[in-house]
């Protein structure tokens, strides 16, 4: 078992990896670290011989890996999603550096919380759309000359930073909270955020907000708000109700309207 309580609460997650040994090789950068949570998101190949041998003494964080199909899947119940990212996209994101966000991680992770690091594929990356589940971007400020950074290269230097930043932290500030009604309220899942947001897109139709405009842009500026206020369970659940009703009076002005 860790020394630190936080580190259960961490996971590393690899999006579309290309190549097992990767995997491999990501679940060894991981164990070295103290870390053992490993997610496969849809990899293009399943694990292999190579895969196992680049694990190199960490076969059990590489066999314990749960595969999901879809990244959504993988961070539903995480309250912190970090993605890193090799180049600015289209996705205004807050940039990290990796110290910076390793911080986030062990202070999140220690207050109870969720947190999932994700990584996207050799080639590509990340899609702007997965990018769109992300809280924040991470950048590994490379040599701009020879950028390109090894898949497992980039998860041993956040997993180094993790365990640095969990080395300056006092154990006992790490372990999860008792129940106490002081202590901030519960923040909401990732899950729970996006169904959030598909209401609110459902809502804004409704009421004609976009006046015959695409809704992606003020989507997408809504998504960054209340990522960044990174609003409770509690403050969800309101933010819905307030939703409904609109939706309801949206409902009953169409229909006297129908009626008229």
């Amino acid at each position: 078992m860790s020394q630190f309580p936080a580190v259960p609460r961490i996971r590393f997650v690899l999006v579309g990896t290309q190549h097992p040994g990767n995997m491999g090789a990501a679940a060894r950068a991981l164990k070295t670290m103290g870390l053992a949570r490993l997610v496969l998101v849809a990899p293009e190949k399943p694990l292999d011989e190579e895969a196992f041998r680049r694990s190199a003494g960490a076969e059990d964080v590489l066999g314990g890996s749960p595969v999901v199909a879809t990244l959504a899947e993988a961070v539903a119940d995480c309250h912190l999603v970090l993605g890193c990212t090799a180049r600015a996209r289209r996705v205004q994101l807050e940039e990290l550096l990796p110290a910076v966000a390793a911080q986030r991680v062990a202070d999140r992770a220690g207050e109870g919380a969720e947190v999932a690091v994700v990584f996207g594929r050799e080639r590509t990356g990340l899609t702007n759309e997965e990018l769109q589940l992300c809280h924040a971007a991470v950048h590994i400020p490379s040599d701009p000359a020879f950028s390109s950074l090894n898949l497992a290269a980039a998860v041993q230097v956040l997993a180094y930073e993790v365990r640095m930043r969990l080395l300056g932290v006092q154990p006992q500030a790490l372990a999860a909270p008792e129940a106490d009604p002081g202590f901030r309220e519960q923040p909401a899942s990732h899950d729970q955020l996006e169904s959030f947001f598909g209401q609110l897109g459902q809502t804004l139709d409704e009421i004609d907000f976009h006046k015959g405009r695409a809704p992606e842009s003020a989507m997408r500026k809504l998504r960054r708000l209340f990522l960044r206020a990174e609003p409770s369970e509690q403050e969800v659940r309101l933010l819905r109700g307030i939703l409904a009703d609109a939706q309801r009076m949206a409902r009953l002005a169409g229909a006297q309207g129908e009626g008229g």
